[in-house]
């Protein structure tokens, strides 16, 4: 599958956004599904939990590739394909040439996360490397029983100049290909500011975003997504935006599937476990 993912690679795909769990063309014949827009939504990516607080069934979730998903859910699959995940400094120490670096040798770290290396994919030779690598994660989360994948760090190109814009979307539309031949739906993760390119031009066919009303950017993915977006806001940034999650709730261009969590994710039962939905 990495094969044909190359080499769609440069071509554009659409995958517009229908009704909730109808199914959408994709880039294969096997067709993808996307979630429903109603009912409980969680984010567990710091620890998976079967049911809400007080038994509530889940109806779709996110949870990393490296957990398994939750029966009887819309489940999606988190993978970075920007940047390293932590802990695989092993890992990605084979393969160095495929990480940015600075104008010293020096490996590039993302001062906002610094446990993250940013992978540097502007050249056709390092999106094939990335692939080898990250390929058969996005593969094993079909193998798994996953119904989509989030790709993390969309936006990495805007935030380090040496990145090729161009090259970051051949990598994206690398990652959709192989995601829709593999029959898993692809949701676009934050990049509010291409969110039309994302959709139209590289084929993501729903989105997941943090802190889009913090930020007052929410109608740049219901927009284009439709009903089709899965919203996660977070208490530290509603203060800091002067809102509270009510506002957030009253908000017309929020999407159906709104969340409050806690910034570290923690699972339900856990110190500083938050969760509320609108």
């Amino acid at each position: 599958m990495l094969t044909a993912a190359l080499a769609l690679a440069a071509a554009s795909s659409c995958a517009p956004g229908p009704a909730a769990s109808s199914p959408v063309p994709a880039t294969s014949p096997a067709p993808v599904v996307l979630p429903p827009t109603s009912g409980a939504f969680d984010y567990q990516l710091g620890g998976g939990y079967d049911e809400m607080e007080g038994g509530t069934a889940i109806d779709v979730v996110v949870r990393d590739a490296t957990a398994d998903p939750l029966p009887g859910a819309y489940n999606v699959c988190y993978v970075n394909g920007f940047q390293t995940q932590p802990g695989e400094d092993e890992l990605w120490a084979e393969h160095e040439d495929l990480l940015l670096h600075d104008a010293d040798g020096e490996l590039v770290v993302d001062p906002d996360w610094p446990d993250e290396l940013v992978l540097d994919p502007s050249s056709e030779d390092q999106r094939t490397g990335i692939l080898e690598v990250l390929g058969p994660v996005v593969e094993g989360c079909a193998d798994a029983g996953f119904d989509a994948v989030e790709l993390d760090n969309l936006d990495t190109w805007t935030r380090f100049d040496a990145i090729d814009e161009a090259g970051a979307h051949a990598l994206a539309r690398a990652y959709v290909d192989l995601a829709h031949g593999s029959g898993l739906a692809v949701a676009q993760k934050n990049a509010a500011e291409i969110t039309q390119v994302a959709h139209d031009d590289l084929g993501f066919d729903l989105a997941v975003t943090e802190e889009c009303a913090a930020w007052s950017e929410c109608a740049a993915y219901t927009d284009v997504y439709g009903d089709h977006v899965l919203q996660i806001e977070y208490p530290d940034a509603l203060d800091e935006a002067g809102l509270t999650f009510d506002d957030v709730c009253a908000l017309d261009d929020r999407a159906p599937l709104t969340i409050l969590r806690d910034r570290d994710l923690v699972a339900a039962g856990e110190d500083g476990y938050v969760y509320e939905a609108c």
